[in-house]
């Protein structure tokens, strides 16, 4: 790889050998990839998705010591993926005991590093720190070194950032030394489509069921969707980005799509249109039968099939402003319809600390707390990804959590039912 002699002065240990591994790192990170240059980082902000303090990833405590240590501080702040933990969310004696004292027992010293190494603000915890209330929103053209899959391919695809689809640990480093290799999604040619999707479905698809399909389908490819604007529009709405948020964190967890295009509607398509398309990208044909056959063969892995569900979360990744105050009045107003005044599942609703913080003293977060719904901060699926939580039947309509764990996917209408005591 070709240095900069900055670079390799760093390289060769002339600012410590601790900054020298740093680079060593990202350096060998980037061969692997073909990467023949560093490009610096121009994002305002890094990303870490690296958020929970489990107790069994020493090696991460102890790196963090020798960079703090070593008087190593990132050239950008940054954001965090979610906490793991929040009393407010339902729980039980003996998970709060496991996930307290055992599984995330390293969460306030981790915290404590993070906060010496550059931590954005004690806020700074949300898979959507691009949301305008967590105040980490990179620019088109912007490259940045970030971590969290449904983070990277929203970037990439609805902000026109560039970014690939790092590690834990390797964006930090990307963000200390201020330069990333470059490679892969930070190229044009890496930026170019090898599948068209072309939608002929009756209605706008649900966001996570399309996400998904495509994402099986294409894995890491990048998708280049006809179709979608049709239903979506032209503009990049509030209502819009929180569509496309969903179906990308639906793509890059049942594949590992860190860009799509959405032909008339994201940044670089309505730049460059069908000139992104490479000559001999395949096409993948989606109508209403074809979403059909993806969720029917979604495995259910409950130890009981037939189990009544404990648990819903709905937010993951987290919900937008927009969704939160509208999951609110959606919920609340079913349970006046059936005549109920609380869910009859537990219900936990999952957002970014700012926009949580926005709600507060309206309408909604009253009503929210009248219908017992609970509001919360953390990451579902650090939540359900343990052995304790297994066993729980839970439900979701987010498709990536389905994904990680052991939750059971259901469509926005039918987990609305169920948790408002409707007809299913």
């Amino acid at each position: 790889m070709r240095l900069t002699q900055e670079q390799q002065d760093i390289y060769d240990g002339k600012q410590g050998e601790t900054y020298a591994k740093v680079m060593q790192t990202l350096v060998r990170y980037g061969e692997l990839f073909g990467a023949e240059e560093m490009t610096p980082v121009t994002g305002e902000y890094g990303h870490l998705v690296t958020s929970f303090g489990l107790k069994v990833i020493h090696p991460v405590y102890k790196l963090m010591d020798q960079l703090i240590e070593a008087g190593v501080a990132s050239k950008q702040k940054f954001t965090m993926d979610p906490r793991p933990l929040d009393k407010n969310v339902p729980s039980g004696p003996i998970r709060d005991l496991v996930f307290k004292q055992f599984m995330y027992s390293m969460q306030d010293k981790y915290e404590d590093q993070l906060e010496k190494l550059g931590l954005l603000s004690t806020d700074g915890f949300s898979c959507a720190c691009y949301f305008d209330e967590q105040g980490n929103k990179p620019k088109k053209g912007d490259v940045l070194s970030w971590a969290e899959s449904s983070a990277v391919v929203y970037a990439n695809s609805v902000l026109g950032a560039r970014c690939n689809r790092n590690s834990g640990i390797i964006e930090l480093f990307g963000s200390i030394l201020g330069c990333v290799p470059k490679f892969g999604l930070l190229t044009d040619e890496g930026r170019r489509a090898k599948w068209k999707i072309v939608l002929k479905t009756s209605t706008l698809p649900s966001a996570q069921l399309l996400g998904s399909a495509i994402g099986m389908k294409v894995m890491e490819d990048v998708p280049y969707v006809y179709g979608l604007s049709e239903y979506l529009g032209t503009e990049l709405t509030p209502k819009v980005c929180a569509y496309l948020k969903n179906f990308g964190a639906a793509t890059a967890s049942n594949g590992a799509v860190g860009l799509y295009h959405i032909d008339g509607l994201t940044p670089e398509a309505v730049e460059l249109g069908e000139s992104l398309i490479e000559p001999d990208a395949k096409t993948y044909m989606i109508d209403d039968a074809e979403l059909a056959r993806v969720r029917n063969n979604y495995p259910v892995i409950w130890k009981n099939p037939n189990a009544k569900p404990k648990m819903c979360f709905i937010g993951c990744p987290h919900l937008s402003k927009d969704e939160l105050l509208g999951w609110i009045n959606k919920i609340c107003g079913a349970l006046k319809k059936n005549g109920r005044t609380k869910p009859v599942i537990p219900t936990v609703l999952t957002s970014a600390p700012g926009v949580i913080k926005a709600i507060r003293g309206t309408e909604e977060e009253r009503m929210a707390a009248e219908a017992g719904l609970t509001i919360s901060y953390i990451c579902p699926l650090m939540y359900c990804d343990n052995p304790l939580v297994h066993s729980v039947p839970i439900i979701t309509n987010s498709n990536k959590l389905r994904t990680y764990t052991s939750c059971r996917f259901y469509e926005d209408d039918r987990i609305l039912s169920m948790i408002t005591g409707g007809k299913v």
